[in-house]
Order: structure tokens, then sequence, then C-alpha cells
């Protein structure tokens, strides 16, 4: 059996790429949103989700974007890949969280803390 090979930097940056765009076409976040989470432009994210900007492994946006990925796969886990609990949970406020999930992930600190968040919840089940 032939061992996998490594994912070139290119495809990496390509499969984070679509998978953040994915995940805010999910969670239909407008490219002003995607941008705050990410450090870029809306205009960087509107080409992001069209394929004409690519995330960079040696940039900041590409491990926000992997920050990103992370919440989505475990909030997926959480809510039993139901999409539309997924988004009334983001979009509702969060006593513990001080405020409503899709805004706090607009800052670095707030995305760490609603990722751990669900996270710890989702240890706890």
């Amino acid at each position: 059996m032939a061992t996998p090979r490594p994912l070139a930097q290119s495809d990496e940056n390509r499969v984070l790429t679509t998978a953040v765009s994915r995940i805010a076409s999910c969670w239909k976040l407008t490219n002003e949103q995607l941008g705050a989470v990410l450090g870029l432009s809306p205009a960087t994210a509107s080409r992001l989700r069209s394929g004409g900007f690519a995330l960079d492994r040696s940039s900041k946006a590409f491990e926000l974007g992997q920050y990103l990925v992370r919440l989505f796969r475990s909030l997926d886990a959480l809510m039993g890949s139901d999409d539309a609990a997924s988004l009334s949970w983001l979009r509702n406020p969060n006593l513990d969280l001080g405020g409503r999930p899709i805004d706090l992930i607009r800052s670095i600190r707030g995305l760490d803390a609603v990722t751990n968040y669900v996270d710890d919840f989702r240890a706890q089940v």
C-alpha cells in the first residue's frame, strides 16, 4: 500500500480557501463579515468566494481560516449536522460568551473564545 503524499502548499491553500468559502455560504456570512473574521477587506473576501483569491499558508488569514474550520466542525458535530440549528446558535445571544457568537468571531479573541467554548461544551457531551 502506497503512503499518501503530503499536500503541496498550493493544495493546502486551495483546500482551506474552498472550505472557508463553503462555511461562509452555509452560515450566510456577508463579505464584510467573512472579511472581518479573516482580517481581509470585503472586496478580498468577495474574490475569495468567487475563486479569484486564495488563502496563503504564510498569512494570518490562513491561520484564522483554520480556526473558522475548527469552529465549523465542532459546532456541526455538536448540532448533529443540522445547519439551521448551527446558524440559530450563532445568531442568538449567548450569556456565557456575552454576545452573539456570529458577532464575537469578528475578532481574533472572540473567534478563539467561541471555538474553545464549543470545544469545551462538546467535551462534556
